[in-house]
């Protein structure tokens, strides 16, 4: 499968992740009860699996 632009979709979670540590190192506001850091973790990683569903779904249309 060739590469596309919207492939790079799937940097964004990681970029997000692993650089929360950097930016998002705090604890407050809490998010849904957690620490701002945990918080963000864990949406990031949810919207990695919706990032991922969108490049399926852009690569099945593509095809």
């Amino acid at each position: 499968m060739p590469f596309r632009r919207y492939h790079l979709l799937a940097l964004l979670p990681a970029i997000a992740i692993l650089g929360a540590p950097w930016f998002a190192n705090r604890v407050t506001p809490h998010i849904f009860g957690m620490p701002f850091l945990l918080g963000w973790i864990v949406i990031w990683v949810l919207l990695a699996s919706a990032c991922m569903w969108l490049i399926g779904r852009l690569d099945q249309r593509a095809e």
